[in-house]
């Protein structure tokens, strides 16, 4: 019993922070129109925003499940469903540019989780 204990407890360790992570990311998606009304640096600001937090995302995938393809791959996985998600929230509008920038974030954070962890190995 304490070794399933203790499994327990890894797997939760490793993954609620993805999972807490995807509902933050579901939350800000879920707000109706974020625009700032700073023209051309409102879209430059959004884009930077979806690229870190979908790194986050991606470092965390990485930390949960220990290969970079499957990592990149759950993560870009995420970024469509966000990006569906959004064609359904007023203002908003799902775009493959985004779904791209979050891929992007994601392949990122994966890379440097990996190259962070090597490190201290």
């Amino acid at each position: 019993m304490a070794t399933l204990a203790r499994v327990t407890a890894a797997r939760l360790n490793v993954w609620l922070p993805v999972v807490l992570w995807a509902g933050l990311i579901f939350a800000l998606s879920s707000i109706p129109s974020l625009g700032t009304g700073l023209g051309t640096w409102d879209l430059v600001l959004r884009k930077m925003a979806h690229f870190a937090e979908y790194a986050v995302l991606g470092g965390l995938l990485q930390r949960a499940v220990g290969r970079e393809p499957l990592a990149i791959l759950l993560g870009s996985a995420y970024a469509a469903t966000d990006e569906f998600h959004q064609t359904f929230v007023t203002g908003r509008q799902g775009a493959p540019l985004d779904w791209l920038v979050d891929t992007l974030g994601v392949a990122a954070g994966v890379l440097l989780f990996s190259r962070w962890a090597g490190s201290r190995s």
